[in-house]
């Protein structure tokens, strides 16, 4: 499955906000968007939003972008 993503990086905490218009996932993460801080809370606070491990979440597009694509494996 995936899914797109569109990120706030240094917000006051971390929670997913809900969908947009288009069907993007909106998330706030406190995280700065440095050295692949950002990337990595992603996938952590996605793991515990679908529970399932971090492993089976990937970032295929926009790993230095606030837009992401998303793929969980099953």
């Amino acid at each position: 499955m995936k899914i797109k993503i569109r990120v706030l990086p240094r917000s006051s905490k971390n929670e997913v906000v809900g969908e947009m218009s288009d069907g993007t996932l909106k998330i706030k993460l406190t995280a700065p968007p440095v050295d692949g801080a950002a990337n990595g809370a992603l996938i952590k606070i996605l793991a515990q939003y679908f529970d399932k491990p971090k492993n089976k979440i990937k970032i295929v597009a926009g790993a230095t972008s606030k837009n992401k694509t998303i793929e969980i494996l099953d």
